[in-house]
């Protein structure tokens, strides 16, 4: 449990992916116009990040790691080159499942993800969460942690631009700066602030 908190911490702030890896950009600036869609998509990212993380723990361990098919008599057998479609095919089934489910039982919190789940299919972040996963060894329990850590960090970072860019559309700004002129500006600008999370566990 010691160990776990850090890793969550360190996904969440030190490692956040738009903000220091700059991956899911495209859903980042396009979905934090509004505090409300940011919430949705922060909601969105934390649930699936957290639940295809582990799950793509699991099949890697059990399908595609070197000797995983050791136990049927193939200790040679390595897949861990289709580990890309595989983890792709996994985050596509479990975004249509959570979909499906959610529709079905909580049709109130289906109707506010909207088209959210669907977008996160394709989300660079999400599948850069599955590698990192496996490029870093982690065990199950890790994985589940860094999964949530990476999802709450997209989460907080797209609901503070969300809020700067709600505050930005009162202020007089030059016409050049206006609209995605301006975001690039603020997201530059928090990208500098989360760099000092890593400074500060450096020292």
């Amino acid at each position: 449990m010691t160990e776990l908190w850090p890793l969550f911490l360190r996904a969440t702030f030190v490692e956040n992916m738009p903000l220091s890896f700059f991956l899911g950009l495209c859903t980042f600036l396009a979905l934090s116009r509004r505090p409300e869609t940011a919430i949705g998509l922060g909601v969105a990212m934390i649930l699936v990040l957290g639940v295809t993380v582990p799950l793509n723990r699991i099949v890697y361990d059990t399908l595609l790691a070197p000797g995983a098919w050791a136990w049927a008599g193939l200790p040679e057998v390595d897949l861990s080159y289709l580990s890309l479609i595989a983890f792709i095919g996994v985050i596509a089934a479990t975004v249509q499942l959570i979909e499906m489910l959610t529709d079905r039982f909580f049709p109130a919190i289906h109707g506010a993800f909207g088209v959210f789940l669907p977008l996160l299919t394709v989300q660079c972040a999400i599948l850069a969460g599955s590698l990192f996963m496996v490029e870093r060894q982690y065990t199950l329990a890790e994985s589940a942690v860094f999964g949530l850590g990476a999802g709450t960090g997209f989460a907080v970072a797209v609901v503070m631009l969300s809020a700067v860019r709600n505050r930005l559309a009162y202020a007089d700004l030059p016409a050049g700066l206006r609209g995605l002129g301006i975001t690039f500006v603020f997201t530059g600008l928090l990208s500098l602030g989360f760099a000092s999370f890593a400074l500060m566990v450096a020292e």
